[in-house]
């Protein structure tokens, strides 16, 4: 017994192991790493070269719920609220609408392709109709690009909530198929279990979220006590509001995002904490998953798959995210490139388990197909992620900012450690006198490091250690770092030279030669921008005016614009201009020229 439990050992730590280290590999070769994870799980699985026998569903459901509550708390707890207030009605449009819209036009293709009847072949559009949080924030995050701060927020924000409203459907319409004589009043039963799922889900998750920051802040626990209790509160919070009726996956995510958005004692701790949990729990959830597969029996399903995902990728998530975002100010490129960061992941391999615990006929078939569709999914988007966001113009150019950023965890303190390393384009590169509150407190160079008042000048390569209140970082980055719109890229997305925000539209006009609509010619450069593009203005929104572009460079507190760039031709940054996608805006604006025509 001893030495089959030291088997047992050695082989998830084989596993888990080669899973990280794989890591390495995906970043070489720009593989998903979700996918990889998968990769890793099948080829220790039955049919790979591990010959690994692992056959128990429910064992994989429970690993695969309590990993994903991981996750979505991890979520949570990693989204600012600005981030929820600037997406929360275009991603709860998705998380509603574009789930249901999915599940619907998947559902046909699984009609005619596999023989399945119409509330199964709905069952199967409900499994895949969710993205997938963990795919999402990692290539959102870590994956080397950085997207537009709308069109971000919206799909984080999105992919941490519809989660519940694809478990939910699924849920419903495995009861209603195993035992269809139960529910007599089904669309009235769908109606009041939704909302008793969502109002239950989303007032614990408030209550939840609440009672851990209390409990990390108040109880005096040791510091590495501290994430583990608030992790372990969250799991509580999961199970027991799935066991008085709501959705518990809804509860952690919102759980996280009040406590990632409180003040905490040791909030450094606890997003490392987290940031590691939520690792191990992605990598024990894909490799449970990839294990469960048994990738011979994919043989017979390929082709139906590989229709049923391109109708997926390419016509039902499409469909839903248009329709979903038609209410909101989003141009085509930003509904094009939603539509595509629409990857299917672990979720939906998790949910197509359902079938087969509740013991359904066609439960391995569900499976399987969701699995090739999820494979496809991973390797044809994730793989063209960054590709497709240069070509529709949403890619921010990355600023050199901080290497790193501390939070000091003592009670009171208002700075943060930052470091910077000294490139050479830079202002203090260049001489440029430093003020008294960004004085360095430690240099290291050429391996040394030195105290940073016997340093009499900065050299590029440097790299500098200072402590500085967190809303004076910005300031911090155009001394240290290269200034934005140095390199041609970010010329051509910020403009060609700054202007005064807080410049009179009537000087700006008079400057370049410019006609001024006359309801805005005694106003800011910055406030007439803010009022053209609506609520939440983005880094990278630009404005045509005339023969040149207004483009936004920088935001200050409360969005506000701090930063404009003037460039004098029109740029390509937001084409190709698709001929799919219209916005609302530009659907009522054809309408009325109809009836103009008519009239």
């Amino acid at each position: 017994m001893i030495d089959s439990m030291n088997a047992a050992i050695l082989i998830l730590a084989a596993l888990v192991s080669i899973s990280v280290l794989s890591s390495l590999l995906s970043y070489r070769v720009g593989a998903p790493l979700l996918l990889v994870f998968l990769g890793v799980g099948l080829l220790a699985g039955q049919d790979g070269i591990g010959g690994l026998g692992f056959d128990d569903v429910g064992s994989a459901y429970l690993i695969g719920s309590i990993a994903l509550a991981i996750v979505l708390f991890d979520s949570g707890f990693h989204t600012p609220f600005k981030s929820v207030r600037q997406a929360a009605f275009p991603a709860l449009s998705l998380a509603t609408i574009g789930v249901v819209g999915t599940a619907a036009v998947v559902a046909v293709p699984a009609f005619y392709l596999l023989g399945l009847d119409w509330l199964e072949s709905l069952l199967l559009g409900s499994i895949v109709a969710s993205t997938d949080a963990a795919a999402v924030f990692f290539l959102m995050r870590v994956g080397g690009i950085t997207v537009r701060e709308r069109v971000r927020s919206i799909l984080e924000v999105e992919s941490g909530s519809n989660d519940p409203m694809a478990i939910f459907l699924t849920v419903v319409l495995i009861e209603f198929i195993v035992d269809r004589s139960t529910h007599n009043g089904f669309g009235l039963y769908v109606v009041l279990h939704l909302l008793q799922q969502f109002g239950i889900g989303t007032v614990a998750g408030l209550a939840g979220g609440a009672i851990i920051v209390q409990a990390v802040n108040r109880l005096g626990l040791e510091r590495g006590l501290m994430p583990i209790a608030a992790l372990s509160l969250a799991l509580v919070l999961f199970a027991g509001t799935a066991v008085i009726g709501g959705s518990g996956f809804l509860a952690v995510y919102v759980a996280g995002l009040v406590a990632g958005n409180s003040a905490l004692v040791a909030p450094d701790t606890m997003r490392r904490f987290q940031d590691g949990a939520s690792w191990l729990a992605q990598i024990a959830m894909f490799l449970t998953l990839g294990l469960l597969a048994t990738p011979s029996q994919f043989i017979p399903l390929l082709l139906p798959s590989l229709g049923i995902a391109a109708v997926l990728i390419f016509v039902a998530r499409p469909l839903a995210v248009w329709v979903g975002l038609l209410p909101f100010r989003t141009n085509r490129n930003e509904t094009a490139f939603v539509a595509w960061v629409g990857l299917r992941g672990a979720v939906s391999i998790l949910l197509a388990v359902l079938p087969m615990v509740a013991g359904m006929e066609n439960g391995r078939l569900f499976f399987n197909v969701t699995f090739i569709v999820v494979l496809v999914s991973l390797a044809l988007q994730g793989w063209t992620l960054g590709p497709v966001a240069r070509w529709l113009g949403q890619v921010v150019p990355r600023r050199i900012g901080p290497v790193e950023r501390m939070e000091l965890e003592i009670p009171g303190a208002r700075h943060e450690l930052v470091s910077y390393r000294i490139v050479p384009d830079s202002l203090v590169a260049h001489g440029h006198r430093l003020p008294r509150w960004a004085a360095p407190s430690l240099v290291v160079r050429d391996g040394r490091s030195l105290l940073g008042v016997t340093v009499s000048a900065l050299r590029p390569g440097d790299l500098v250690w200072l402590f500085a209140r967190p809303d004076r970082v910005n300031q911090l980055d155009r001394l240290f770092a290269s200034p934005a719109g140095a390199a041609e890229a970010d010329r051509q997305f910020f403009g060609d030279f700054p202007i005064d925000p807080h410049a009179k539209m009537t000087d700006l006009g008079l400057l370049y030669g410019l006609a001024m609509p006359p309801d805005c010619r005694e106003v800011t450069v910055a406030q007439w921008m803010a009022d053209v593009l609506g609520t939440y203005p983005g880094i990278g929104d630009r404005i045509a005016l005339g023969e040149v572009e207004l483009i936004v460079r920088a935001l200050g507190p409360d969005d506000a614009i701090s930063e404009i760039g003037l460039a004098t031709e029109p740029t390509q940054i937001d084409k190709p201009r698709l001929p799919l996608f219209p916005s609302g805006r530009e659907i009522r604006h054809k309408l009325k020229g109809w009836l103009r025509r008519r009239g």
